[in-house]
This record gives C-alpha cells, structure tokens and sequence, in this order.
C-alpha cells in the first residue's frame, strides 16, 4: 500500500473518533455558554469555552475540515476577545455563538454526509461571519494587550523569529493531547527552521511509564502571528504544558542549569525573566553549599526582584493543581467501548446468572456439601460481576437534564417568556438505554409545560407571582426505581376546560364528571389537546399519548398532578435498568412470580379464609391497627389451585402507598434477568416482563405500580 492511501485509510479509520470528540466538545460549548449567561466575567469558564472550540478547529484541521477550521477560527477570534476583556458577553452575543455552536455541529455531521452542507447553509453561515466580525470590531480600541517588560513585539505584518519552550506534563498522552499535532499546527503559522528535544526529564527504559509523557521541546517559528496566537495553540494544553514564549528581542541565552518548576510558571506569566531566576538560584545554592538551609526560590525572588506575594501564591497553587492530576491520574482515566459490545456483555451475563442458577439447583439435589459449597461461592462471585458490569452502563441523568438548558432558553423566547431552569439531582444514575429512550419524551413534556404550563411575564404579575416562571426537573431513587419530575409554577390545568374538550371530542359522554384525577388522565388521551390555535409548538393533538406509550415501554409509568393557578407537577417513574434487578421470587399453586427485591417492605402470614376477594381479586387484611389493601393473584389471574390454609401477604411499597399481595410460597430472593413478554401476557394488567428460573422455567415479573392502581380502586359491591 503506497503511503498516500494509508493516510487515506488512518484518516478514514479515525473519522468516526473525531466525530465522537468533536460532538462531545460542541455540547460542552452550548452547556458553558449558558452557565456564562449567568457569570459572563467567570473567567475559568470562558477559557474551557476557548479550549473546547481549538480543540474542534485544531482537530478538524488534521483530518482536512477545512470549512469546519475557517468557521471555528472566527468563533474561535471572537472568544479570544471575550477571554482579553476586550468585550462583554451580551445576551445578544451568547445567542450569535450559540447559532455559531449549531453551524458548527452542522459542518461536523456534514463530514459524514457533504450533500447535507448545501447552499442555504453555507448563506447561513456566510450570514454569522459578517455578525461575528462586526461584533468582534465593536471593542477593537478597548482594553490594550499587555506584555512583560522584557518582552518586545514586532511590527504588525513583519516577520519575525520566536524561541518557544514547551515542556508537556505527564498526563497529556492521557488527557487525549499528541504533542506532535500541536507542533504541526505551530507550524501552519509560519516557519520552523529547527525543533530540540529535551531529553532531561526521560527516565531510564526500566522507569518508563509508556502512557506518560516526557517530552520537551525547544524551537524557533518564523512567523508573522502576534504573541496571543501563537499562545492560543497551547491554551487547550494549558493545565499539562509549561510553555516559555519568548519574542525576538528577548531571547534567552542558554542557562548552564534548568529552572525550578515555580521558576518556570513564573517566567511564563511574565511575572520575572529568566536571569532573575538564575540569580535566586544561585543565592540559593550558595546558601546551601554554606550548610544552612536556603529559604523557598519563591520568597527570594520576592526580596530580591520584588515579585508580590500573590504571584507566587498563585503559581504555588497551579503547581499543587499538576501534581494533585499526576496523584489521581489512575482513578481518572477512562476508556470508550462501543455500545455493542457492551450490550452483547450484558446478554452473556444474563445467560450466566441463569446457568449459574441451575447449577446451584442440581448442587442442591445432590445434597453434597461441597459442590452446594461450591456453587454458593460461584453465585456470590457472579452477582459481584453482575453489579460491577451493570454499573458500566450507568450514566448520571444530569447530561439529558443539561440539554434542555438551551431548549428552555430558545422556546421561553420564542414564546415571549422568562423561565429559570431549575435542575435537582442530576447526579442520579440510570441505565444508558433508559437514558437515550427517555430524552424525547422529556423534550415533549418540556415544552408542553413552557407553552402551556407557564404564563406570560405580564400575567404573572397580574396574578400576583414574579415576573420569571420556574420550571424544575428532578430526579431520585424511589424504591428500586428512579423518579423523574417535571414541576412548573404556572397556571396548573383547568379541569373544566378539559372536561370540555373530552365532550366535544366524545372521549366523554357528555354529562359525565369523572373523578379529579381521572380529568387529568384524559390529557394522554390520542388527538387530544386544549390548544386554541395550532402553533409550531402545539395544538395538533399529537405528543402525550405518545409520550405515555414511550414511557410505558420502558416498564415505567407517567402521573399527573396539578392546582389551578399554582402549577403541575407530572411524576415519570421507571426502573433503573433493563436488564437485571435484585427479585424476591414467590408462588402461587404452580405459578411463579418476581417482585422487584427494592419495592418489599415485609411478609405478613393469614389465614386464607379471612380473606375474601372481590371479582378482580382486591381484598383488605389489618397491620398494626391500620386497613391494608391487598391483591388475590389466585383470583386476579384465574389460577386453577387450590388455596392452602394459610398464606402469606408480601406487603409493598409504591408511590408512597403501602399494599398486600397474597402468595402460597416465598422462596426467597432472585437474581433475575428480565425478559420481554410474549404477545400472549402483554394484556395482563400488573405484570412488566419475565424471567427464566434455574429449572427453565419461566416467572413472571411484577409491575408493582401497576398492582398499586389496582390495590387502590374501590371494590365492587
């Protein structure tokens, strides 16, 4: 293979990598750019902001984006004059660069399709360059560039020779950086006559450390490029490189020794230079070759070159910052795996919890200590393994949560209204799969409560609330399940005007009133809507059924709760994973049933001619002086057995309510792999999936909010 068509095939080979990066980079540049909304003068945020853009631009160069570099460099132009305090960040601004972050996404998924950059998106783009220059050139006159004193600058346009030290820190192979790319980048800004590698800080072949890096470099660039653009292609290295820029009339003669760490932070700043450095070394150094002990390089060069006390104080802490990384480097690196291949994981070790089941059946048969001794440590063994390769796919809600920062921002806009977003345990954990499945649904609710829920600023004041509405979504772990809440404080749903509707419509006879809560329920109802006019938004009828369905194939189930003129609140409950929970295995006559382990809350025993269940099998027991409800699944599923003399309630909990199942047998906790319900069982009411058991066969897994609704409704007379 020639080795033009092996760049090719690297370059091929590599494009999905950069695709995943250059994603991951642009959504950290919206969610930065809306924190800043809120501290447009954080300066650590406006330097990740410039950081993530170079890395898309310096990134997109090396595999030939050449329209991605040319926008990003204007993007890029303009947040540099943010980071100097040249300019402001405007509510007008952030808008322009968040168009800007969607051009950019754009160009990037067109590196995979280019028929999709057509004309209209190139005007488009065309369009924000103009407003990005006029923008930029509104601070052109404010806010000089200052230099150290040593430092000279050339003349605008005239080429000029600068030596350039860059001494990379060990964790920049596994920060993702390759010191070579920048190099070649430096080098599209002029000219390398030379490059040096330092050698001194390798260690020997039996020390190396092969995911470390050692390197240093030391050369001169020809370039026209002031100071600030040369800096700008290290600034996303910043934290893992100590750089020494020095221009033409400032170049530093060799030094016989290396400069201290604190030394070199100092020089780099332009805080002291270089021979101010070799003298407190040296006065260092005779103070030790006298036998005393020398006081620290940072206070010498206080008395001697008068360096305030807050510039060493500053490089202290950005040298404890670098070695607190190299400390903790292990505990944070991280490695991606195709989703595939995890999923296929995930599959295996279902099967093996089921074959780790049988084995520990026949161990038990056999009545052999030492094989049922065996077994048990191999169960406990595949339950760790279980636990640690389910949490692989567990993922913090918060990154779905921070999407619809800028959803809120753009609708609440277009709609006229002013809406704070308020997120609540963001940190709570949830399988990738239920993650990626549940964000449309949470889109759709999100904007039917911008459009719907929250008022307009005027008629928040008129009805006596603060002009900005609230929305909040939150999440948290609520029996064996996670919690997702969706809460406004707007006007809260008319239930009049949608009982209304349900007559017009004829999902209601006319006439009949259902309960409160069963007005409310009528919203997931197909094509309905309160909507007076079909906008952009909403209107068609077409959104909360689906919603509802989405939910409900992910075993989870949706609840609605509102008041009238103080808001709602729409509750999503679903379970933590799709593919294997902690069961609490029961039966009743020859069938068998799971219940989720998190959602038991005790077992109670009676008498099963006390009980005597209605029609659907709903009945009542007494608990401590207290009426609790409980199911007959014997009566509810028309199971053809006998009932023995006594049973046992397993009592649940579920949305804060307390009811009884009753069961013949508990035969104790189950690791349970859940299966998806054949066509045949989908119509029972109060059951989520199966199981398959060590013997082969198959149980039936409990859907306990739906058990819950059903332990809850009145019985028949």
């Amino acid at each position: 293979m020639k080795p033009m068509d092996m760049d090719l095939q690297f370059v091929a080979d590599a494009l999905p990598a950069f695709l995943s990066e250059a994603r991951e980079q642009i959504a950290s540049i919206e969610q930065l750019l809306l924190q800043l909304e809120d501290a447009p003068d954080d300066r650590n945020l406006l330097d990740a902001l410039f950081r993530c853009a170079h890395t898309v631009k310096g990134s997109a160069g090396i595999f030939g984006l050449d329209a991605v570099v040319a926008f990003t460099h204007h993007v890029e132009s303009l947040l540099d004059r943010l980071r100097a305090g040249a300019l402001q960040l405007t509510p007008a601004l952030s808008t322009l660069l968040l168009q800007c972050n969607d051009q950019i996404n754009a160009l990037v998924a067109a590196a995979q399709d280019p028929q999709a950059d057509d004309d209209a998106a190139r005007a488009a783009r065309a369009d924000l360059v103009l407003q990005l220059q006029a923008a930029g050139s509104e601070g052109a006159t404010a806010a000089p560039i200052t230099q150290s004193a040593t430092a000279a600058t050339a003349a605008p346009g005239a080429t000029a020779c600068w030596q350039i030290s860059a001494r990379f820190g060990p964790e920049t192979f596994r920060n993702g950086m390759d010191p070579l790319t920048i190099l070649r980048y430096v080098g599209g800004l002029g000219r390398i006559p030379q490059v040096q590698c330092d050698t001194d800080a390798v260690p020997t072949l039996e020390a190396i450390d092969p995911e470390c890096c050692h390197l240093g470099l030391q050369f001169a660039l020809e370039t026209t490029a002031d100071q600030a653009a040369i800096a700008a292609a290290f600034s996303f290295v910043q934290d893992d490189c100590v750089l020494d820029l020095q221009p033409p009339a400032a170049a530093p003669a060799p030094t016989s020794e290396t400069p201290s760490r604190l030394g070199e932070l100092l020089v780099e700043v332009g805080v002291v230079t270089r021979d101010e450095v070799e003298a407190a070394l040296k006065a260092q150094a005779s103070v030790r070759d006298a036998g005393a002990t020398p006081a620290p390089l940072g206070q010498i060069l206080q008395h001697q070159s008068g360096v305030r006390p807050q510039a060493v104080a500053a490089a202290l802490q950005k040298q404890d910052r670098q070695r607190g990384t190299t400390a903790t480097a292990d505990d944070n690196r991280f490695i991606r795996v195709q989703a595939d291949r995890l999923d296929a994981v995930i599959n295996l070790l279902g099967e093996l919890v089921i074959a780790g089941a049988g084995a520990q059946l026949l161990a038990r048969q056999t009545k052999q200590r030492g094989l049922i001794e065996a077994n048990t440590q191999m169960a406990r063994l595949i339950e760790e393994i279980r636990n640690g390769t389910l949490k692989l796919r567990m993922v913090p809600i918060g990154e779905t949560f921070s999407r619809f920062r800028r959803v809120v921002r753009d609708t609440a806009a277009e709609l006229g209204k002013d809406v704070a977003l308020e997120i609540v345990g963001g940190d709570t954990e949830l399988d990738k799969s239920v993650v990626e499945r549940i964000a449309d649904p949470l889109m759709h609710l999100v904007r039917n409560g911008l459009d719907h829920g929250l008022e307009p600023p005027d008629a928040r004041l008129a009805a006596g609330k603060p002009a900005q509405g609230r929305l909040t979504l939150s999440a948290c772990h609520e029996s064996g399940g996670i919690l997702i809440r969706i809460q406004d404080d707007g006007r809260g749903i008319s239930r009049s005007k949608v009982l209304a509707r349900a007559w017009e419509r004829g999902i209601v006879e006319p006439g009949v009133t259902p309960a409160d809560d069963q007005i409310l329920k009528l919203i997931f109802e197909p094509g309905f809507s309160t909507a007076e006019h079909i906008t952009n938004l909403s209107g068609r009828g077409v959104g909360m059924d689906v919603v509802r369905r989405n939910i409900e194939a992910l075993r989870g189930t949706v609840t609605i709760r509102s008041t009238e003129g103080a808001g709602s609140t729409i509750d999503i409950r679903l379970p933590l994973t799709l593919a294997i929970i902690d069961g609490f295995l029961v039966g009743v006559g020859s069938t068998k049933f799971i219940f989720p382990l998190e959602a038991v809350v005790e077992v109670i025993e009676s008498r099963s001619a006390a009980l005597q269940p209605d029609g659907r099998g709903r009945a009542c027991v007494e608990l401590r002086g207290k009426v609790l409800p409980v199911v007959d699944l014997r009566t509810l599923y028309a199971l053809d057995s006998c009932p023995p003399p006594r049973v046992s309630v397993v009592v649940i909990q579920s949305q804060g309510q307390a009811f009884g199942v009753v069961v013949d047998a508990l035969l104790g906790q189950h690791q349970t792999v859940i299966k998806p319900l054949s066509r045949m069982f989908q119509c029972l009411r109060g059951i989520s999936g199966s199981s398959i058991l060590g013997s082969g066969e198959v149980a039936l897994i409990f859907d306990v909010t739906s058990l819950a609704q059903l332990a809850a409704e009145p019985a028949l007379p």
